[in-house]
């Protein structure tokens, strides 16, 4: 009987045990299932951020153009009301972006003692009306006024151009009284 008993007891301790076990088991499968749930969300959780931070990086980029493009137009016009090219109130009055092409041909001259004081690469004027009949003709001291685009500078570009509509002014002689002649040109930099 007492081996009887003995057996009865190992038999409880084993069923005890396996219950310990089973409860152990189930224990341990709902704390794996809390980890795989954590884990999904957290997965979840950066793939929006990801897609988020994808979204303003574009975002940021095309105000980025926007911005560039503003402000060469912004450096063309005031490249054109700049006391180098300006008509300034050599023209009776003031005028917004009017080119003195008299004052540009002595730049084009004295191009080298500017470098880099305007921060582009390239400046060009073309005279868009009256038109010319000969064409596309650069202008130099030799052939001015007989001539339609003026090449001041010659560079690599520095990122967007810029181009705007200008009054090209110059002083020309009639007989025996000097008169203004202003005509339609563009101011391209870039």
């Amino acid at each position: 009987m007492i081996k009887n008993k003995k057996a009865q007891l190992k038999t409880k301790k084993l069923k005890i045990s396996s219950l310990q076990l089973l409860k152990n088991r189930s224990a341990q499968l709902k704390i794996q299932q809390m980890a795989f749930v954590l884990v999904a969300v957290v997965l979840f959780f950066v793939v929006v951020g990801i897609f988020i931070l994808k979204v303003s990086v574009a975002n940021l980029r095309e105000q980025k153009d926007v911005l560039e493009e503003d402000n060469a137009r912004l450096l063309v016009a005031k490249l054109a009301n700049s006391p180098e090219f300006s008509c300034g109130e050599g023209f009776g009055t003031a005028r917004a972006n009017c080119i003195d092409l008299d004052k540009v041909m002595m730049l084009k001259e004295n191009i080298e003692k500017y470098t880099g004081f305007w921060g582009v690469g390239n400046i060009e004027i073309i005279r868009i009306y009256p038109v010319r009949e000969e064409g596309n003709i650069e202008c130099n001291l030799g052939n001015y006024p007989n001539c339609n685009w003026i090449k001041l500078k010659e560079g690599a570009e520095t990122g967007f151009g810029g181009e705007t509509y200008v009054s090209l002014c110059r002083k020309e002689k009639y007989t025996d009284k000097i008169d203004n002649k202003c005509e339609i040109g563009k101011l391209i930099a870039g």
